[in-house]
């Protein structure tokens, strides 16, 4: 047998989750370390990998006034351009880092605003959300408020982009809806060319809400930051909630705050830090140093 003494580089990652949407993220502003796609993939591998439902790649700013360039991969390998939940974990990285109560998050969307709030919690800026069927994006015209699409019994969501598109089916029960069956097909609806996260919710109280989410590239998770945004919007859109409320997910609660005087949305939710390690840059053989 032939032994052979192949030292790869050791890459250092964070485990975190907000509300059981948990995340690997990777720190590469001084390693310039950039996964590739069957990287990302092998990785979010429950059994073989880590495990996540996204990996985040933290580079330096692009912008001026950022204090992070964060890139957010779902699990598929697919890139996408927001995620609550993971920006309310690096946030708090960076405050701690930085010494501060505030940080600007930059991502392909844009720029972030967070800040510490009530409780150890974290708040995040989503900015004005996009209603028109050419902002979500939609294959087509359609009346975003009512859209044409269903399947397994939902029907006609309502639709709007908060950094990703989002498809909210309003149902009296969201434990009786099969979501493991409805929402890869809904995902994959032809009227959604950049395919869609799915969420069911169902209306406590002009203040509350239940929502269950399918998320695009990943599937079924415990939490969705900008699909508990896009629900509250809905719901406001249908006029069936007040402009703050809380969406209560499968892994716990966020407050969501649709505020009149500038049309922003505004997350607020917790984060929990797992654990941390280090990986070879060689898992997957197609890791690439940018």
């Amino acid at each position: 047998m032939v032994h052979m003494n192949i030292k790869a580089r050791a890459i250092p990652f964070l485990k975190m989750n907000g509300l059981g949407n948990d995340f690997v993220i990777f720190d590469s502003r001084q390693s310039g370390f950039s996964p590739s796609e069957k990287f990302v993939r092998d990785i979010s591998n429950r059994k073989t990998g880590i495990g996540c439902d996204q990996i985040m790649v933290l580079y330096p700013p692009k912008s001026a006034g950022a204090d992070v360039f964060m890139d957010i991969f779902n699990c598929d390998g697919g890139q996408v351009g927001a995620c609550g939940n993971a920006t309310r974990c690096v946030a708090s990285l960076l405050m701690e880092e930085l010494g501060r109560d505030n940080c600007v998050v930059e991502t392909v969307k844009g720029m972030l605003k967070t800040w510490r709030d009530f409780n150890r919690m974290i708040a995040v800026d989503f900015g004005e959300p996009h209603t028109k069927w050419s902002q979500i994006p939609m294959a087509r015209e359609v009346d975003t408020l009512h859209a044409p699409v269903a399947s397994g019994g939902l029907f006609a969501p309502c639709c709007v982009n908060v950094g990703n598109p989002h498809a909210v089916f309003f149902v009296p029960n969201v434990d009786e809806v099969a979501l493991e069956k409805v929402g890869p097909v809904l995902e994959h609806d032809p009227l959604f060319p950049e395919r869609c996260n799915i969420e069911i919710a169902q209306i406590i109280a002009p203040d509350r809400i239940r929502m269950r989410v399918w998320e695009r590239g990943t599937g079924i998770t415990r939490a969705c930051g900008t699909g508990a945004l896009a629900t509250l919007i809905a719901a406001v859109r249908r006029d069936l909630t007040i402009r703050r409320a809380t969406v209560v997910l499968d892994g716990g609660e966020l407050v969501i705050k649709w505020r009149k005087e500038d049309n922003h949305v505004i997350l607020i939710g917790p984060y929990s830090y797992v654990f941390s390690g280090e990986i070879a840059e060689t898992f997957g053989n197609e890791a690439t140093a940018a």
